[in-house]
C-alpha cells in the first residue's frame, strides 16, 4: 500500500452514471476519514468512465481508480472483480456502494468504524434494522423487498434483518478467506450469498441502521431477473453451497 493510500477502498459499479459520479466521488472523497474509490464501469455508452478519468487526472490521482468492463457482466462479478483488485492493492477493509445516492456517503464512517473499531468482521447498512427505513420507493416496492429478506432469514435460517443489502464493509480477512470463485450468484442473490457464507464460516457480521433513498437521476437497475434469481436461487443455495466441500464445516 502507498504511504498516502487509505486503509479502506469503496467499491461503485457503474453503468450509464453520468448524472450521478461526478457527485458521489466528490461526496466521498470530502469526508474526514479518507476513502479511496474504484469505479468499475460496464462499458457505459453515456460516458461515465470519461468522466471517471476526468476526475482522476484533474484532482483525485491516487485516490479514485478505474477498472473499465466490457459490457453488462453482472452486479456480483463487477465487485468480484472490485474485491481482487482491493486484496492485491493491501485495503484492510472494501465497502460496496452505489453511485446513485441511495446510499448516503455520511454513512461511510459509521460502517467503517463498526469493524475497525468494533471488532466486526462486516457491516452492513440495514435498512430493516430498525424499521422500513426506505425513502421514495413505491410501497409495492418496499413491500417485495422487506419479505424477501424475510423470506431469506426463514429459508437460512439466519438472524440479518437486511439479506439483500448492497451497502457493506467487508474486513480483509473475510475476502481472504471466502472462494471469490466460487460465488455462483451475479444480481441481488449476490449479496445474500455473501452475506450467507460469511456467516457460515463464523464470522461476525453488525447491521448499522441507514436511510435508503431512491435515486433522483439515472435508471434503476433492478428487474424482474434479477430478483427471481434472489427468490428462488436462495433454497437451492441452503441446500447445496456447504455440501460441495467448498469450506470445512
Amino acid at each position: 500500500m502507498n504511504y498516502n493510500q487509505s486503509d479502506t477502498l469503496v467499491i461503485i459499479p457503474t453503468y450509464n452514471e453520468k448524472e450521478n459520479i461526478e457527485a458521489i466521488i466528490r461526496a466521498v472523497t470530502s469526508l474526514d476519514k479518507p476513502f479511496d474509490i474504484l469505479v468499475i464501469d460496464d462499458g457505459s455508452p453515456d460516458g461515465t468512465a470519461a468522466i471517471v478519468k476526468r476526475l482522476m487526472q484533474d484532482e483525485f490521482a491516487g485516490r479514485v481508480h478505474l477498472i473499465e468492463r466490457s459490457g453488462k457482466q453482472g452486479l456480483g462479478k463487477a465487485y468480484i472483480c472490485g474485491f481482487k483488485w482491493a486484496l492485491a492493492e493491501g485495503y484492510d477493509y472494501i465497502i460496496e456502494m452505489d453511485a446513485d445516492f441511495s446510499h448516503s456517503p455520511a454513512d461511510l464512517p459509521r460502517l467503517y468504524a463498526a469493524c475497525h473499531d468494533e471488532g466486526y468482521d462486516v457491516s452492513v447498512g440495514s435498512r430493516y434494522i430498525t424499521g422500513v427505513n426506505v425513502v421514495n420507493w413505491p410501497i409495492g416496492r418496499v413491500l417485495m423487498s422487506y419479505y424477501a429478506s424475510a423470506y431469506v432469514r426463514t429459508i437460512l435460517g439466519i438472524s440479518l434483518r437486511d439479506t439483500t443489502a448492497g451497502f457493506v464493509c467487508w474486513s480483509r480477512k473475510v475476502l481472504e478467506t471466502i472462494r471469490l470463485d466460487d460465488i455462483r450468484f451475479k444480481g441481488y442473490a449476490f449479496q445474500i450469498e455473501m452475506k450467507y457464507t460469511a456467516l457460515r464460516l463464523g464470522f461476525r457480521i453488525k447491521e448499522v441502521s441507514v436511510v435508503f433513498v431512491n435515486r433522483e437521476l439515472g435508471t434503476s437497475k433492478m428487474s424482474g431477473g434479477i430478483f427471481s434469481e434472489a427468490l428462488f436461487g436462495i433454497m437451492r443455495l441452503r441446500f447445496t453451497k456447504f455440501r460441495r466441500n467448498q469450506y470445512p464445516e
